[in-house]
């Protein structure tokens, strides 16, 4: 009787050490596959934060910025009769500074550096370097969120180590007169350079933008363009470039009413506390502005 040849199945042929290897293996895979997946979801964040925001959407974080500047600045007028935001003023009284040197007869001339005029300096100077930070925006892309973000969430720290500065001067937050300024020793100055620098940083982030905003820090030539405006008086259309500039203007006077407001209450460092948390917001305000919408051409 032929013997019967016995077939193995294929599975029967693998032992049991080489089954737990295979298992070990898809094991192996799987866990790779979740470790893809996770640093693809990673790079989705990091490709979002790094597209361009559309300038025609940034009009609530501008409006925003708009506020803050009328916010700020009242703060250190009402102690020292100085808009850490308006250089254009401060230049012009350095200018005056120079000029007194020569009034009067030799002798008797005034060549003190008046305290007022220290501020208005320390304040310009600070402004300056706040915008020349503010240009590091141009080798990351002024339109980047994350640049965005990181710049306004910077200008919060500024304004933190402003009103730390302020606290530990132990002065008083409101001038009773001109000639008296309420800041006059070197930690105010200190406090003086942070808040002036964070708006330098503020202006620059605006400008960049090129809305109708501006800088969003004077709204001299915002005033000029609302008033020359071809569309000012057609009030039965919405017009976008006078209603943003409007825009700006009402929300920098509401944020000097609401600056001043909380300063007559808890004073320079507490009101400048305030601020803080309202940067910090606005820097999270960004990650939600839509994206610039690219051509096919672009994005291919």
């Amino acid at each position: 009787m032929a013997d019967l040849k016995h077939t193995p199945t294929p599975g029967s042929s693998k032992s049991p050490s080489s089954r737990s290897n295979e298992t070990m293996r898809k094991s192996d895979r799987s866990d790779r596959e979740v470790e893809s997946g996770q640093q693809n979801n990673t790079m989705s964040l990091w490709q979002y934060l790094m597209q361009d925001v559309d300038p025609k959407q940034t009009t609530a974080p501008l409006a925003a910025y708009c506020f803050m500047t009328g916010y700020i600045d009242v703060i250190s007028f009402s102690a020292i009769f100085v808009w850490c935001g308006f250089q254009t003023g401060n230049f012009a009284q350095l200018a005056i500074a120079l000029a007194r040197l020569f009034e009067g007869p030799p002798g008797f001339r005034d060549t003190s550096f008046h305290k007022a005029d220290q501020q208005a300096l320390c304040s310009l100077l600070s402004f300056q370097l706040g915008s020349f930070f503010g240009r590091i925006g141009d080798k990351v892309g002024p339109h980047k969120r994350i640049w965005l973000f990181f710049g306004t969430f910077f200008q919060a720290l500024l304004t933190m180590a402003g009103a730390i500065a302020l606290w530990k001067s132990g002065q008083s937050s409101i001038a009773n007169a001109r000639d008296d300024p309420a800041w006059t020793n070197a930690l105010t100055f200190v406090g003086l350079g942070f808040i002036s620098c964070s708006l330098g940083v503020q202006g620059i982030l605006g400008k960049r933008l090129n809305t109708q905003f501006g800088t969003t820090i004077v709204l001299t030539t915002v005033w000029v363009e609302l008033m020359t405006d071809p569309g000012l008086f057609n009030i039965r259309k919405r017009v976008m470039t006078r209603d943003h500039r409007l825009i700006a203007a009402v929300a920098l006077f509401i944020g000097a009413f609401t600056g001043r407001a909380i300063l007559g209450k808890i004073g320079a460092p507490g009101a400048l506390g305030v601020g803080v948390g309202f940067r910090v917001l606005m820097s999270l305000q960004w990650i939600f502005v839509p994206s610039k919408v690219q051509s096919p051409a672009i994005r291919s």
